[in-house]
């Protein structure tokens, strides 16, 4: 009895078992060919895990949206052919006729080739010690492909930010930043269009149009091999991309290359390591240049620098340029005029007040003040405009206010501006009492605390020559589609307050004309086209140094004004020569002399 109940237990257990068993092969099978998701609560495919187990992925392009010159010139993507490696590969080091060709192809000796291919931890190209992707020559990439070795390949590649690239600073650049993605991009994020780990643009162009440079979808290869490293037939090599005739989005700036060159090769030419420039077409407000520097490598920005800053749209002590402000005020207003007199001394008598000629300038006239940068007759001047006036012309002549290009609404984006990080400038701090004598004539020469950026200060000079319009700065033309139809163009749009009148922009040109012609910028009386323009030299004070902020803004040619420029060179010594203002000069003169080389190349042509 005992026995058979013994049995019978047995029995039960076993045809449990039985149970048990069948369910968990029925289930698995289930999971591996019908039900590949529902196993994970990740909602991982386990097919293609255990598949991407023996991949190694290559992106070659990331599908993000190009952003080009005015003249269709690509500013970034640059694509290039690369040795791409990948290390799954199980390689035939004994094949040593193989190895011993690539080697030779490459320009590299045995050793250096079988190291190259042993030690790759990741699918990656061949770099050199920079980080940078080596290019191959097609009679290199042919032969390569006719060797024929496993996981070793030419393959196109597109560079984000290649090493000749220009405007790093306008255009910014890409990086992981998962804060900024939860904050700014919370509906791509719940969408799945980004990760937290995704790359988005982070400053400058790259960060403002986000939304439209994202793109579908990168372009990749993947390369498959069994678990002993051989390659998987029918399925080693896979190429993924997006195809749409229409995204992603691209971008076409106002830059002009052959400018935006010029001008950083006549910056980099100069000694100043610290500042800016901008040049602005005087019809359109159209950014054609702009500098920023220190530079910065946006393919490998250092996050414990601000040299990605862009300094061109950061605001800085202005010093005399400011004097255009008040010139202006004072003759619209009817206060003074261009033959008024003036007396300067060296010293006003009170608040340690002092022009920056010690022996003072004599007698001279409105116009002459301005031509020679006189602190004396512009502090009495200041005092008969008064504070209100200065800050009302201020925004007149573009300042005290965000110039970059917005509108509200825009899309779904709300308020969209194309700068990231435009800094609005001032003329009085908060909370600062305006009226007091000493801070007004301060306030009059450009210190105190006065702020502006070289952008604002382009703009002035470009509301003057253009006969007192004004209007919102453009970086960015278009927007367009893939197949290079427009997505949206950006029209004009309007600048903050009243013009000034012709009149007025017609007697402050004259006074930027004698700048030049007989005042503090004699220096550029012999450039190939004639300019006009104000200096200006600002007291800043860096690591408990006295130091200067040096300043030229002004326009060319003078006749028929289509360039206006400002340059900064900041923490200057506090004597020697104003290199901000022989920077101008250098820049013009080798933009001068390339268009007159183009133009004759293209008389030649047409002959």
């Amino acid at each position: 009895m005992s026995l058979n109940r013994k049995k019978r237990r047995m029995f039960i257990v076993l045809l449990l078992f039985t149970f048990l068993y069948t369910g968990i092969i029925t289930r698995l099978a289930w999971i591996q060919v019908v039900d590949t998701h529902s196993f994970s609560p990740h909602k991982v495919n386990l097919v293609e895990r255990s598949v991407a187990q023996r991949r190694e992925k290559i992106v070659l392009d990331t599908g993000r949206g190009m952003i080009y010159d005015r003249r269709g010139v690509p500013l970034t993507g640059e694509e290039q052919t690369g040795l791409a490696i990948f290390p799954l590969v199980r390689y035939s080091l004994d094949d040593n006729e193989k190895i011993d060709k690539l080697g030779q192809v490459l320009g590299i000796t045995k050793e250096e080739t079988r190291l190259l291919l042993s030690s790759v931890k990741h699918a990656g190209f061949w770099q050199n010690r920079d980080g940078s992707i080596i290019s191959l020559r097609q009679d290199q990439a042919r032969q390569i492909q006719e060797l024929n070795i496993s996981g070793v390949m030419p393959l196109p590649v597109t560079t984000r930010y290649p090493k000749d690239m220009l405007a790093h600073h306008l255009i910014g650049y890409i990086g992981q930043n998962a804060k900024l993605i939860q904050e700014k991009y919370q509906d791509d994020l719940e969408s799945g269009l980004l990760h937290p780990s995704s790359k988005v643009g982070v400053a400058g162009l790259e960060r403002s149009f986000q939304p439209f440079l994202a793109g579908v979808g990168e372009k990749s290869v993947s390369y498959f091999v069994d678990g002993r490293g051989n390659p998987l037939n029918g399925l080693d090599v896979r190429l993924k991309e997006a195809e749409n005739s229409f995204y992603p989005l691209t971008l076409v700036t106002t830059l002009d290359a052959r400018v935006q060159k010029q001008l950083e090769d006549a910056f980099d030419a100069s000694p100043i390591k610290k500042g800016a420039a901008v040049v602005l077409d005087v019809e359109t407000r159209d950014v054609l240049a702009m500098v920023s520097r220190p530079d910065f490598d946006p393919a490998r920005p250092d996050p414990t620098t601000d040299a990605w800053k862009n300094r061109a749209i950061k605001q800085a002590v202005p010093g005399s340029i400011f004097k255009i402000v008040v010139a202006a005020a004072a003759l619209e207003e009817g206060l003074v005029k261009p033959d008024d007199h003036f007396t300067c001394h060296g010293k006003l008598g009170k608040y340690g007040f002092s022009c920056w000629k010690e022996e003072g300038h004599g007698n001279l006239t409105f116009e002459q003040a301005f031509a020679e940068s006189c602190n004396i007759a512009f502090a009495e001047i200041a005092k008969k405009v008064g504070p209100e006036k200065l800050q009302y012309y201020a925004v007149k002549l573009g300042l005290n206010q965000q110039i970059g290009w917005e509108k509200m609404p825009f899309y779904k984006l709300g308020k969209f501006q194309q700068l990231d990080g435009e800094d609005r400038g001032r003329v009085f701090a908060q909370g600062v009492p305006r009226h007091d004598e000493g801070i007004l004539i301060q306030t009059g020469i450009g210190q105190r605390d006065v702020q502006l950026t070289p952008l604002q200060a382009a703009n002035m000079a470009a509301i003057i020559a253009d006969g007192g319009k004004k209007q919102k700065v453009r970086t960015v033309q278009s927007i367009n589609y893939q197949n290079g139809t427009t997505f949206y163009r950006f029209e004009d749009r309007p600048l903050d307050s009243t013009d000034i009148s012709a009149e007025t922009a017609r007697i402050l040109r004259q006074f930027m004309e004698k700048v030049v012609d007989d005042g503090t910028a004699a220096m550029l009386k012999k450039l190939p086209w004639k300019s006009a323009g104000k200096s200006g030299t600002a007291q800043t004070t860096v690591r408990g140094m006295a130091m200067n902020n040096q300043w030229f803004v002004g326009y060319v040619p003078r006749e028929n004004p289509r360039y206006a420029i400002a340059v900064l060179a900041e923490e200057q010594p506090t004597t020697g020569v104003n290199h901000a203002t022989q920077l101008f000069g250098s820049f013009v003169s080798g933009l001068a002399q390339a268009e007159k080389a183009a133009t004759t190349a293209s008389e030649e042509r047409m002959r």
